[in-house]
Protein backbone atom coordinates (compact mmCIF):
# COMPACT_ATOMS: atom_id res chain seq x y z
CA UNK A 1 0.00 0.00 0.00
CA UNK A 2 1.36 3.51 -0.93
CA UNK A 3 1.67 6.12 1.51
CA UNK A 4 -1.05 8.60 1.94
CA UNK A 5 -0.78 11.45 2.93
CA UNK A 6 -3.69 14.69 3.36
CA UNK A 7 -2.75 18.43 3.84
CA UNK A 8 -5.86 19.46 5.85
CA UNK A 9 -7.11 21.92 7.77
CA UNK A 10 -10.13 21.23 10.42
CA UNK A 11 -13.26 21.65 9.20
CA UNK A 12 -12.78 22.62 5.90
CA UNK A 13 -13.24 20.92 2.71
CA UNK A 14 -10.29 18.82 3.45
CA UNK A 15 -12.38 17.04 6.31
CA UNK A 16 -14.58 15.35 2.68
CA UNK A 17 -10.93 13.75 2.05
CA UNK A 18 -10.55 12.32 5.46
CA UNK A 19 -13.97 10.93 5.69
CA UNK A 20 -13.36 9.19 2.35
CA UNK A 21 -10.44 7.79 3.44
CA UNK A 22 -12.06 6.34 6.59
CA UNK A 23 -15.49 5.38 4.10
CA UNK A 24 -12.13 3.06 2.51
CA UNK A 25 -10.65 2.11 5.06
CA UNK A 26 -7.63 3.84 4.55
CA UNK A 27 -4.61 4.82 6.83
CA UNK A 28 -2.81 8.71 5.95
CA UNK A 29 -0.70 10.63 7.83
CA UNK A 30 -2.56 13.95 8.47
CA UNK A 31 -0.20 16.92 7.96
CA UNK A 32 -2.06 19.82 9.97
CA UNK A 33 -2.44 23.37 8.96
CA UNK A 34 -3.78 26.43 9.86
CA UNK A 35 -6.07 29.44 7.40
CA UNK A 36 -3.38 31.75 9.24
CA UNK A 37 -0.20 29.94 10.41
CA UNK A 38 1.73 30.68 7.47
CA UNK A 39 2.26 26.82 6.70
CA UNK A 40 0.65 26.70 3.45
CA UNK A 41 2.42 29.17 2.02
CA UNK A 42 5.80 27.26 2.32
CA UNK A 43 7.56 26.51 -1.27
CA UNK A 44 7.03 22.57 -0.28
CA UNK A 45 3.29 22.68 0.39
CA UNK A 46 2.82 24.97 -2.62
CA UNK A 47 4.73 22.28 -4.80
CA UNK A 48 1.70 20.07 -3.92
CA UNK A 49 -0.94 22.50 -4.19
CA UNK A 50 -0.49 25.56 -6.14
CA UNK A 51 -3.04 27.90 -4.25
CA UNK A 52 -2.07 26.87 -0.93
CA UNK A 53 -5.21 25.92 0.04
CA UNK A 54 -6.53 22.66 0.94
CA UNK A 55 -7.24 19.61 1.04
CA UNK A 56 -4.43 18.80 -1.10
CA UNK A 57 -3.76 14.81 -1.28
CA UNK A 58 -0.10 12.73 -1.97
CA UNK A 59 -1.36 9.39 -2.88
CA UNK A 60 0.42 7.10 -5.72
CA UNK A 61 3.26 8.93 -6.34
CA UNK A 62 1.41 11.96 -7.24
CA UNK A 63 -0.37 14.76 -5.53
CA UNK A 64 -4.34 16.35 -6.33
CA UNK A 65 -5.68 19.08 -5.06
CA UNK A 66 -9.12 20.01 -5.28
CA UNK A 67 -11.81 18.26 -3.39
CA UNK A 68 -14.08 17.14 -5.97
CA UNK A 69 -11.15 15.81 -7.97
CA UNK A 70 -10.11 13.76 -5.28
CA UNK A 71 -13.04 12.03 -4.05
CA UNK A 72 -13.74 11.02 -7.72
CA UNK A 73 -10.15 9.86 -7.89
CA UNK A 74 -10.43 7.59 -4.64
CA UNK A 75 -14.06 6.34 -6.01
CA UNK A 76 -12.45 5.26 -9.19
CA UNK A 77 -9.35 3.90 -7.77
CA UNK A 78 -11.07 1.52 -5.46
CA UNK A 79 -14.41 0.41 -7.21
CA UNK A 80 -14.99 -2.38 -5.41
CA UNK A 81 -16.13 0.11 -2.59
CA UNK A 82 -19.05 1.22 -4.81
CA UNK A 83 -18.57 4.99 -3.87
CA UNK A 84 -18.58 6.31 -7.44
CA UNK A 85 -22.19 5.48 -8.51
CA UNK A 86 -23.65 2.59 -9.87
CA UNK A 87 -24.98 1.95 -12.82
CA UNK A 88 -27.62 4.49 -14.60
CA UNK A 89 -26.41 6.88 -11.44
CA UNK A 90 -23.29 8.82 -13.41
CA UNK A 91 -25.17 11.92 -14.67
CA UNK A 92 -26.75 12.10 -11.11
CA UNK A 93 -23.36 11.48 -9.46
CA UNK A 94 -21.96 13.87 -11.61
CA UNK A 95 -24.25 16.33 -11.03
CA UNK A 96 -24.55 16.05 -7.00
CA UNK A 97 -20.66 16.04 -7.20
CA UNK A 98 -20.63 19.31 -8.86
CA UNK A 99 -23.14 20.94 -6.98
CA UNK A 100 -21.74 20.30 -3.95
CA UNK A 101 -19.37 23.73 -5.12
CA UNK A 102 -22.28 25.27 -6.03
CA UNK A 103 -23.47 25.78 -2.38
CA UNK A 104 -19.43 25.58 -1.20
CA UNK A 105 -18.70 28.52 -2.73
CA UNK A 106 -21.89 30.49 -1.21
CA UNK A 107 -20.81 29.07 1.97
CA UNK A 108 -16.88 30.39 1.70
CA UNK A 109 -18.54 33.89 0.59
CA UNK A 110 -20.34 34.23 3.99
CA UNK A 111 -16.81 33.26 5.54
CA UNK A 112 -15.18 36.00 4.34
CA UNK A 113 -17.88 38.64 5.39
CA UNK A 114 -19.09 37.39 8.88
CA UNK A 115 -15.99 35.18 9.52
CA UNK A 116 -12.69 36.48 8.15
CA UNK A 117 -13.39 40.09 7.56
CA UNK A 118 -13.87 40.99 11.08
CA UNK A 119 -14.26 44.94 12.31
CA UNK A 120 -13.16 47.48 11.00
CA UNK A 121 -13.79 45.72 7.76
CA UNK A 122 -17.45 45.95 7.57
CA UNK A 123 -19.51 43.67 5.43
CA UNK A 124 -22.02 44.65 2.83
CA UNK A 125 -25.57 43.94 4.71
CA UNK A 126 -26.95 43.74 0.79
CA UNK A 127 -24.85 41.24 -0.57
CA UNK A 128 -24.91 39.24 2.53
CA UNK A 129 -28.57 39.08 2.65
CA UNK A 130 -28.63 38.03 -1.04
CA UNK A 131 -25.42 35.34 -1.16
CA UNK A 132 -27.70 33.81 2.32
CA UNK A 133 -30.84 33.56 0.10
CA UNK A 134 -29.16 32.03 -2.19
CA UNK A 135 -27.38 29.39 0.01
CA UNK A 136 -30.72 28.78 1.29
CA UNK A 137 -32.28 27.83 -2.15
CA UNK A 138 -29.41 25.63 -2.55
CA UNK A 139 -30.24 23.61 0.53
CA UNK A 140 -33.74 23.45 -0.72
CA UNK A 141 -32.99 21.97 -3.43
CA UNK A 142 -30.71 19.46 -2.49
CA UNK A 143 -33.45 18.34 -0.05
CA UNK A 144 -35.41 17.96 -3.24
CA UNK A 145 -32.64 16.07 -4.53
CA UNK A 146 -32.43 13.34 -1.45
CA UNK A 147 -34.43 9.83 -2.18
CA UNK A 148 -36.87 8.84 0.74
CA UNK A 149 -34.81 5.84 1.35
CA UNK A 150 -31.60 7.55 2.51
CA UNK A 151 -28.87 8.93 0.44
CA UNK A 152 -28.67 10.84 -2.64
CA UNK A 153 -28.45 7.72 -5.38
CA UNK A 154 -30.45 4.89 -5.42
CA UNK A 155 -27.74 2.93 -5.06
CA UNK A 156 -26.74 4.54 -1.38
CA UNK A 157 -23.92 6.19 0.21
CA UNK A 158 -21.44 7.63 -2.48
CA UNK A 159 -18.92 9.87 -2.46
CA UNK A 160 -21.44 12.66 -4.08
CA UNK A 161 -22.58 12.03 -0.11
CA UNK A 162 -19.15 12.99 1.41
CA UNK A 163 -18.97 15.89 -1.13
CA UNK A 164 -22.94 17.59 -0.29
CA UNK A 165 -22.95 16.37 3.16
CA UNK A 166 -20.14 17.92 4.24
CA UNK A 167 -21.76 21.25 3.61
CA UNK A 168 -24.68 20.47 6.50
CA UNK A 169 -22.10 21.36 8.97
CA UNK A 170 -21.44 24.95 8.00
CA UNK A 171 -24.59 25.85 6.15
CA UNK A 172 -26.24 26.00 9.72
CA UNK A 173 -24.33 29.02 10.66
CA UNK A 174 -26.15 31.25 8.23
CA UNK A 175 -29.32 29.22 7.66
CA UNK A 176 -31.33 27.73 10.19
CA UNK A 177 -32.05 23.68 9.14
CA UNK A 178 -35.35 23.89 11.13
CA UNK A 179 -37.35 23.83 8.07
CA UNK A 180 -36.26 21.46 6.09
CA UNK A 181 -36.58 18.11 7.73
CA UNK A 182 -34.78 15.86 5.10
CA UNK A 183 -31.74 17.58 5.33
CA UNK A 184 -32.11 17.47 9.61
CA UNK A 185 -32.49 13.69 9.23
CA UNK A 186 -29.61 13.32 6.68
CA UNK A 187 -27.72 15.12 8.59
CA UNK A 188 -28.12 12.78 11.57
CA UNK A 189 -28.00 9.45 9.47
CA UNK A 190 -24.53 10.91 7.77
CA UNK A 191 -23.31 11.47 11.55
CA UNK A 192 -24.06 7.75 12.41
CA UNK A 193 -22.04 6.47 9.96
CA UNK A 194 -18.48 4.85 11.66
CA UNK A 195 -16.71 6.49 8.83
CA UNK A 196 -18.01 9.66 9.89
CA UNK A 197 -17.54 9.49 13.34
CA UNK A 198 -13.74 7.92 13.17
CA UNK A 199 -12.89 11.44 10.74
CA UNK A 200 -14.47 13.92 12.97
CA UNK A 201 -12.24 12.04 16.05
CA UNK A 202 -9.16 13.12 13.51
CA UNK A 203 -10.30 16.55 12.40
CA UNK A 204 -9.12 18.39 15.02
CA UNK A 205 -10.82 21.40 16.96
CA UNK A 206 -12.26 24.54 13.74
CA UNK A 207 -10.97 27.92 14.36
CA UNK A 208 -13.58 29.50 11.92
CA UNK A 209 -16.54 29.90 13.85
CA UNK A 210 -16.68 31.75 17.07
CA UNK A 211 -21.09 32.22 17.20
CA UNK A 212 -23.26 28.88 16.61
CA UNK A 213 -25.01 31.46 13.99
CA UNK A 214 -24.57 34.80 12.37
CA UNK A 215 -27.56 36.97 11.41
CA UNK A 216 -27.34 39.06 8.16
CA UNK A 217 -26.12 42.41 8.88
CA UNK A 218 -28.39 45.06 9.35
CA UNK A 219 -28.17 47.72 6.79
Amino acid sequence: MSRIILHHVPMSRSFRVLWMLEELGLEAEIVPHTITGGSLRTPEVLAVTPAGRVPALEIDGISIFESGAILQYLAERHPEAGLGGGPGERVAFLQAMHFAETMGSLIETLNLNHVFLRPPARPSPVVVKIVTARLRDTLRALEGMLREDGYLLPGGFSAADAMLGFNLWAAPHFVRLDPFSKLVAYKARIEARPAFAAAKAKDGTQQFYDRDFYEVPDG
